[in-house]
C-alpha cells in the first residue's frame, strides 16, 4: 500500500510565502511523474505543477514565475515552494504521484489528503 502525506498549508498574509511537503511512503517500487493540484471554495479542482522523475517541471499559467516545483527522489518527496502569495490563492492544495507499487508491480496515480491553504488580504 502506498500513501502520500501532506503538510506546510496554513494561513499567511498576502505577500508571504509557504512550502508544501508531500511524501510518498510503503510499498514503492518506482515514483513517475509527481504533481500538485489546488482546489478553491466553489470551483474544480486544477492543475498547478508537475515535476518529472527527471525534474522537467510544468507550470500552470496562473502560477509561472510565483511557484516553484521540486522533488527529492531520494526520500519520495515533492515540494511547492509558493511565494508573493495572494488570498486568490487560497485552496485546498493536493499533491498526486504515479507510483509503481513493489508488490503487484502496477502503476497508479495517488493522491493525498489535501492541505489547507489560506491567504489573508
Amino acid at each position: 500500500q502506498v500513501r502520500m502525506v501532506e503538510s506546510g498549508g496554513g494561513l499567511v498574509q498576502s505577500g508571504g510565502s509557504l512550502r508544501l511537503s508531500c511524501k510518498a511512503s510503503g510499498s514503492i517500487f518506482s515514483i513517475g511523474a509527481m504533481g500538485w493540484y489546488r482546489q478553491a471554495p466553489g470551483k474544480q479542482r486544477e492543475l498547478v505543477a508537475t515535476v518529472t522523475s527527471r525534474s522537467s517541471t510544468y507550470y500552470a499559467d496562473s502560477v509561472k514565475g510565483q511557484f516553484t516545483i521540486s522533488r527529492d527522489n531520494a526520500q519520495n518527496t515533492v515540494y511547492l515552494q509558493m511565494n508573493s502569495l495572494e488570498p486568490e490563492d487560497t485552496a485546498v492544495y493536493y499533491c498526486n504521484a504515479e507510483v509503481t507499487d513493489s508488490i503487484n508491480y502496477r502503476r497508479r496515480t495517488y493522491w493525498g489528503q489535501g492541505t489547507q491553504v489560506t491567504v489573508s488580504s
